[in-house]
């Protein structure tokens, strides 16, 4: 296609990296050598040993003819026939020719002359096709066995099913078509036209002859661009599906054997439309392609066209791609112009004005094949009327290639020129002689083309700058108004942008982080895993005594006796003692949390390099580790090592190819390198596995409300329109960021406790405040945490219905660059205006920044647009939470808690409504909610709440159960063992009672008002201080 002059060079050009070492010049002409060697399953019109000989054609020249030798009685016979042909390099037989044209051998038959016979008749038996393309692919010689497909009437048409009709054909050149460079930089372009569906209703069978024609422009020598044409489409009344897989076809006509029209081993082999490049591959446009693919008509071609580009044209191609997006593709109906035998027609004459019947133009996205890796793109793409201001506005191509290769009649004259797809060079004509009166024809043809270019080019500015207010093209206008598109395919042997290989970025991935040396393995005999384990066994007894001795001292002495009661009591608390330490074998992946958690503290702190180091090393313990990947992909662009965050992002898209939070995180980091075409890349990837996931999560729905069953965890707008790549991704993107916040469900690793599918507890280490049923106060040391969590299966959910979860302060100055990016996609994506969830994951931004009045406004607008929705009702209520509002923050979470269907973090909703009931007092409410948090999550808080509100309501023995399960699941918690020791003393257990403050101040109980209280009941029944 013609762009401006200038354009190219102002986004600069690529260049070919020079070859290592200086080459040999090519010959410019070289001998293409063919030998027929023999046939096999032969079989004559006058019996079965018929006299036979091959005619070998190669781009419309005839080359010889074999010596006419018998068929033998098997149906064998050897031709030993050899013929060439000249390559060369800027005249005839190209390496375009030689790329999608194939070597045509005929077998003909000789039949017996009849009486007054003064000629001998022959008749075709049937024709193979050798396809030359491995002279493309630097082969010097291949030997190959061909069918031979029967003409029509032949003989041949009925051989026995087991017969193989062939012939076994050698060629052979002295030296390479192609030079070192021409090998590793060219490439080879494939262009199928498959057919155009729901063509328009006036297009008939019946009438006169028409000529349905496709044509676009590519560059294959240089920076030169050349037609690719496509004619004699087949125009079909429609009512049933073409076949799949279906051959595609030679670009050539006048082929005699049908089945030698079909290129060997190529198939049309189609898929699902949601896989489709083009357009018309969403849902809602499914019904209206079956039947316009069934249904209506089309016009089917089938055709594919193969096309040399050399290294510079390989550059130019990926320039002119990444300048216009879209390449023009146009499609016109040329009436068949017959002549009678001293007569011309009026369109011979010349006197035709240029105008194109029926000129449509398609718009092909070519984009894609930038994206590193990929090499073929196939879709359908609708067809609009060939608007000239249109057309350039949108490919900036300058001139028609259909309308300025000339009139009607040019374009039937040039079939032969063009059906082929326009060789750049010149063609190859029916006899040697006839050679350069041809050539010079041709040349005065293009001479006349490329002029018909130049005064289009001059009057293209004038032209585009008045935009037409009427459509002057009607008969155009007939495909929009039929909808017709085409379905085509494009594609190349090597990708423009080679993509990494996963082997490739995971020797990267280990050369920046060495994965941890396997423990020596140790080979002993019998004797030696017997010792070991009598070794084991003696230091877990050592181990018993050193706990004993610390409970309980160093009682024994020699001789002493201690009395069976107080031998149980020992018994008893040693066995709790030693069944609520944490355990000491921990699994990988619990490690691999371990440094994940520390590695997001450090982040709090601020210590971006110990972070890395964290991250890092979790990730050398488990390479394969999702979460750590990414990690170590955002803390290396948080330090400006954007190389580095490539490749484990890449790495990550690789090891779980299925992931969209590791496309979406690939696409926004894409998008601050402001690389727009591979974030079109990633982003499309995210949305196209978006909205797989989505659609077999419509089916599950619709599965159990037909066999009557209700699923809780899809809420109304679970199911609407997917437009964006960040559905969904949000809150997997912030647990990624911050490990300590939270496991997605289902996905805890080995030896951390599997939390219900419904919602999900924060992994943590450090006490929360806010989740204090004690404590309302804000520590700038400790972490808050407010996880917005989607009920139930979060794969189910629509557009940021799974939410987003809080992360810490100084993690979120770098976070925001990739939320507020994804917000920004989500808005543009959103035909109707913000939604519901827009509002809230804006407003949880601002609450991150303590921006409460801005959260409101947006807390305000989700209400607004939906009343009902209980998770607007809980962000409101952690917004008055946060800002001391607790009479209203109760009311929202009591009003959140009163709807049927429940909030996506009900669970903390629960536990904050729980601490408001504690500090008003109100201990029978505060226990209800604490059990419901129990009942949906159990955790050291939830049974510590239970346990706070029983000890009020003096129900001391099931406080003591409910303080010994938060014990259970966590024995750190320095309020957990205060409250113990009230229950013991209110008990009148010393030991205990003692046992418990201990270890209440060595964790540094930090509750004054608690510790106050533990003091006064000290004093008033005498014991629990082990100090008295």
């Amino acid at each position: 296609m013609a762009v401006l002059s200038g354009q190219a060079s102002k986004r600069g050009s690529l260049i070919l990296a020079p070859p290592s070492s200086i080459e040999a010049p090519l010959s410019p002409i070289k001998p293409v050598q063919i030998t027929v060697l023999e046939a096999r399953d032969l079989k004559g019109v006058k019996g079965d040993t018929p006299v036979t000989y091959v005619r070998a054609e190669y781009n419309g020249v005839i080359l010889g003819d074999s010596l006419k030798i018998d068929v033998s009685s098997d149906g064998t016979v050897k031709y030993n026939f050899t013929t060439s042909f000249e390559y060369n390099s800027d005249g005839p037989n190209s390496l375009d020719d030689i790329a999608h044209k194939p070597l045509f051998l005929t077998v003909i038959e000789v039949l017996p002359k009849e009486k007054k016979q003064k000629e001998e008749k022959t008749v075709a038996l049937g024709q193979a096709v050798v396809d030359l393309l491995p002279l493309l692919e630097g082969q010097c010689s291949f030997r190959a066995t061909v069918p031979l497909h029967p003409v029509p009437g032949s003989p041949l048409e009925s051989l026995r099913p087991d017969a193989k009709c062939g012939l076994e054909v050698s060629v052979s050149i002295q030296e390479s078509l192609l030079s070192v460079s021409q090998l590793s930089g060219g490439n080879l372009l494939r262009v199928t036209l498959e057919a155009a569906y729901s063509v328009p209703e006036v297009f008939v069978p019946t009438g006169p002859q028409q000529n349905y024609m496709v044509c676009l422009q590519v560059p294959t020598v240089g920076e030169k661009e050349y037609p690719l044409a496509f004619k004699n489409g087949i125009l079909k009344l429609g009512g049933e599906k073409e076949p799949i897989p279906r051959p595609k076809k030679w670009p050539i006509s006048n082929i005699l054997a049908p089945g030698a029209q079909n290129i060997p081993d190529s198939f049309i082999v189609g898929g699902p439309y949601e896989e489709e490049d083009g357009e018309l591959n969403k849902t809602e446009d499914r019904e209206f392609r079956i039947q316009a693919e069934s249904i209506k008509k089309r016009i089917v071609w089938d055709l594919e066209r193969r096309c040399y580009l050399d290294p510079p044209a390989v550059l130019s191609l990926q320039k002119r791609i990444a300048e216009c997006r879209y390449w023009p593709v146009e499609i016109t109906r040329v009436p068949v112009v017959t002549s009678t035998k001293g007569k011309s027609s009026k369109l011979d004459k010349g006197d035709d004005d240029g105008q194109i019947f029926f000129h449509g133009v398609a718009y092909v996205n070519m984009v894609p094949l930038l994206y590193p890796g990929v090499k073929r793109i196939r879709g359908a793409f609708r067809v609009f009327a060939y608007q000239d201001s249109e057309v350039f506005g949108k490919t900036k191509c300058l001139f028609s290639i259909l309308r300025d290769l000339g009139h009607q009649a040019n374009l039937n004259k040039l079939g032969p020129v063009i059906a082929a797809a326009s060789s750049p060079h010149s063609k190859a004509m029916p006899s040697r002689n006839q050679k350069e009166d041809k050539m010079t024809k041709e040349k005065d043809v293009l001479r006349k083309v490329r002029m018909s270019t130049t005064l289009k080019s001059q009057v293209s500015e004038t032209a585009i700058e008045t935009e037409a207010t009427v459509c002057q093209n009607l008969e155009g206008q007939q495909y929009v108004d039929a909808g017709t598109f085409l379905v085509m395919e494009i594609e190349l042997a090597k990708a423009l942008v080679p993509k990494r290989l996963p082997e490739e970025l995971a020797s990267r991935v280990k050369e920046m982080i060495p994965p941890r040396p396997q423990l020596p393995r140790r080979s002993a005999g019998a004797k030696k895993a017997v010792e070991d384990y009598h070794n084991q066994i003696t230091n877990i007894a050592g181990a018993i005594l050193d706990e004993y001795h610390e409970l309980f001292g160093k009682q024994m002495v020699d001789g002493g006796v201690i009395d069976h009661h107080t031998l149980e009591e020992q018994k008893c608390q040693l066995n709790y003692e030693l069944n609520t330490k944490t355990p000491g074998i921990l699994t990988v992946a619990m490690i691999v949390q371990h440094w994940l958690d520390y590695g997001a503290f450090c982040l709090l702190m601020e210590e971006n390099i110990k972070a890395q180091e964290c991250f890092r090393e979790a990730l050398s313990l488990n390479p394969s580790h999702l979460h750590s990947l990414l990690l170590c992909g955002i803390i290396a662009v948080m330090m400006e090592h954007y190389e580095e965050a490539e490749i484990f992002f890449e790495d990550a898209t690789c090891l779980e190819p299925s992931s969209i939070l590791s496309w979406t995180l690939l696409g926004l980091f894409y998008e601050i390198q402001e690389n727009d075409i591979r974030v079109e890349m990633a982003f499309h990837e995210a949305n196209k596995l978006l909205k797989a996931r989505l659609a077999k999560e419509k089916n599950i729905t619709e599965a159990a409300e037909g066999g009557g069953k209700k699923l809780h965890t899809v809420s109304a707008t679970v199911l609407r329109t997917v437009t964006s790549p960040q559905e969904d991704t949000l809150l997997e993107l912030f647990i990624a960021l911050n490990p300590l916040w939270g496991l997605v469900p289902d996905e805890a690793p080995d030896g951390f406790p599997k939390v219900q599918p419904d919602s999900v507890e924060p992994v943590v280490t450090i006490q929360l405040p806010e989740d204090d049923p004690h404590s309302g106060c804000l520590s700038q040391r400790r972490l808050h945490v407010i996880p917005f969590l989607h009920a139930g299966n979060r794969t189910g959910v629509g557009m940021f219905t799974a939410g987003v979860s809080f992360v810490t302060m100084p993690v979120c100055g770098f976070l925001f660059q990739f939320v507020h990016r994804a917000l920004a996609h989500e808005l543009l994506c959103q035909q109707e205006g913000p939604s519901c969830e827009y509002y809230l994951v804006l407003a949880q931004t601002h609450l991150l920044k303590k921006d409460f009045s801005k959260a409101e406004e947006c807390l305000r607008e989700a209400i607004q647009i939906d009343y009902l929705n209980p998770n607007a009702w809980a962000q409101k209520g952690h917004l008055c939470y946060l800002s001391g509002n607790l009479s209203e923050a109760k009311e929202c979470y009591e009003r959140t808690i009163s709807f049927v269907t429940d909030a996506s973090e009900i669970h903390f909703v629960y536990l904050r409504l729980g601490s408001i009931y504690l500090k008003e007092k109100e201990y029978d409410k505060a226990k209800r909610t604490y059990m419901l948090a129990c009942k949906k999550s159990s955790s050291c808080l939830t049974w510590l709440g239970v346990g706070i509100a029983c000890y009020r309501l003096k129900e001391i023995a099931e406080a003591e159960d409910a303080l010994s399960e938060a014990n259970a699941l966590n024995n750190n918690n320095a309020e957990v063992w205060a409250y113990l020791a009230l229950v013991c003393m209110q008990g009148g257990r010393q030991l205990e009672a003692e046992q418990s403050y201990k270890y209440a101040m060595k964790l540094e109980l930090k509750n004054e008002e608690l510790l106050q209280e533990i003091h006064e009941v000290q004093r008033m029944v005498g014991f629990g201080n082990p100090s008295f």
